[in-house]
């Protein structure tokens, strides 16, 4: 008999948020339309540790129009790592400017500083930093970058909700960070994201994007002051948020749960690496992941093979970015290339069961 099939994920929903989301579709329009957004803003401004955030529709909504008030247009260059997925990079296409990728760190899976060092031209207007899987970039190395150069560090941090660096948490640390909550996330509104920052001017040019172009200062109706964006978060999806907000602490916890026990269960099988976690960090483990090592011989398309005949749900490790039909540089970074050839992401979503994490344990430990 077939064992009843693994999602690889789904959201975390409990009577909180039903109950939320009903006041808020029940009550939530006039006078309180925007109850919610503003607490979810404020919650999540809160655990962040960050002045100001605003509630978005997407990460990507948020990253164009952080980048946008930063300036980036066309002619500029924004540098990030070649292993991506295609919403990080998107907003840069969308103002014109010129996506420059460089490859990872095998033990990260971020951007390599030096490489993003040595890519920096007279036309680099923003490095952006991704953190894959919950995996934190090396923060302190790439600040250092942009302060020598004079050019700002932008975080997408949609992956990294509960991941720490030395005591700030993803997206707290650069110029801005942006935030997702699709459903696949740690903390989910079904679609939606957010833009934080500790610079009150960026924060302020943001919002009159984020209205359409309209300052909040303006006193004429329907005057727009310059041209923005319709990137705004619904009050029914921020009453998700909220619900989810009061339950981050056992959010974050639970994907820890899941990582922990892969690990443990892998611990002894050679030629495996999972997701790190270097001294003085905490990984959010949104995306366990798994690596087999070139020796083993452990290919992607075997990986995916055996989850599907384990019938469970696995991802593909990104493709580099260079190596996809939007971009066609070849067949992307080396090392980038390698891992994600060799790599899966594991089901991860907070209501596996003991059970079930034992049989992907056993997919990969009965590989031939």
């Amino acid at each position: 008999m077939t064992p009843p099939r693994i999602a690889y994920t789904k959201p975390s929903i409990t009577e909180l948020e039903v109950s939320y989301a009903t006041d808020a579709a029940r009550n939530g329009w006039g006078e309180r339309c925007y109850e919610y957004i503003t607490r979810f803003e404020d919650a999540f401004r809160t655990h962040l540790g960050v002045r100001h955030a605003i509630a978005t529709s997407s990460c990507t909504g948020a990253l164009h129009m952080g980048l946008a008030a930063l300036g980036v247009g066309p002619g500029d260059e924004v540098i990030l790592a070649d292993t991506n997925w295609i919403a990080s990079v998107a907003p840069v296409v969308h103002l014109g400017a010129e996506p420059v990728f460089v490859d990872i760190r095998p033990d990260s899976w971020c951007a390599d500083p030096a490489l993003v060092e040595a890519a920096i031209t007279p036309r680099t207007r923003a490095i952006l930093a991704v953190h894959l899987y919950g995996n934190l970039c090396d923060m302190d190395a790439l600040l250092a970058i942009g302060a020598r150069h004079g050019i700002p560090v932008v975080e997408d941090a949609a992956e990294a909700i509960g991941s720490v660096w030395h005591g700030r948490r993803a997206g707290s640390m650069g110029a801005f960070g942006a935030f997702s909550f699709h459903g696949t996330k740690t903390v989910t509104t079904g679609e939606g994201g957010m833009f934080v920052t500790n610079d009150d001017a960026l924060y302020e040019r943001v919002l009159t994007l984020s209205n359409h172009g309209r300052a909040r200062s303006q006193t004429k109706q329907f005057w727009p002051d310059t041209v923005g964006f319709k990137y705004k978060m619904s009050n029914i999806q921020a009453a998700i948020g909220c619900a989810q907000m009061a339950r981050i602490d056992e959010l974050i916890a639970g994907k820890r749960r899941i990582f922990t026990a892969y690990r443990d269960g892998l611990a002894d099988l050679a030629g495996v690496s999972m997701n790190p976690e270097p001294a003085g960090t905490q990984n959010g483990f949104w995306m366990p992941t798994v690596v087999f090592s070139r020796d083993s011989g452990v290919t992607r398309e075997m990986l995916q093979s055996a989850f599907a005949r384990g019938n469970a749900d696995a991802r593909v490790f990104f493709w580099p970015l260079s190596s996809t039909s939007p971009f066609d540089r070849g067949d992307g970074l080396p090392v980038a290339r390698d891992i994600a050839a060799r790599a899966i992401n594991l089901p991860a979503y907070h209501d596996i069961t003991d059970d079930e994490l034992q049989r992907v344990v056993s997919i990969l430990r009965d590989l031939p």
